[in-house]
């Protein structure tokens, strides 16, 4: 009997803890997760840098840096060693999950991608993957890039 109670009390406390996106999704079920990586080392080669990876049941997600004379210009993200589609706008429920990692909503981008850390937030439903890049500058997260699988 103390087990269903116990384990009446985690679902409650699980309920109230997820991010309102994720429970006013209903029966869309959907996900929202932040990856953190570091800035690519000053003194690299000049070109295209691979910064860092994670493997994910998405692909494998890589973090390129644009370096020139030995300093990353830009950053952008790769899924399975392509580009991502760009998206102009994206939906209300992935400017929720940006709050719910404590980022900037994804409004204007950044033209040039760079800081001293980097984070790549995962949001997707059942029918659309999302995959936004922020860079950390200073004392706030700045949007850089959103798009697509």
């Amino acid at each position: 009997m103390f087990a269903y109670r116990l384990a009446g009390l985690f679902a409650a406390i699980l309920l109230v803890a997820l991010p309102p996106a994720v429970q006013a999704a209903g029966n869309d079920a959907t996900s929202c997760a932040a990856i953190a990586f570091r800035p690519v080392t000053p003194g690299q080669k000049d070109g295209e840098q691979e910064a860092g990876f994670y493997k994910s049941h998405l692909g494998r997600i890589q973090l390129q840096a644009r370096v020139k004379g030995g300093v990353a210009e830009n950053y952008s993200v790769a899924l399975d060693g392509k580009k991502l589609d760009p998206i102009a706008a994206v939906p209300d429920w992935i400017t929720a999950c940006a709050k719910a990692k404590r980022l900037t909503p994804p409004a204007a981008a950044d033209v040039a991608c760079t800081g001293d850390r980097l984070v790549v937030l995962l949001a997707h439903t059942e029918e659309h993957r999302y995959i936004l890049l922020y860079a950390h500058r200073g004392t706030a997260w700045h949007f850089c890039s959103a798009g697509t699988l």
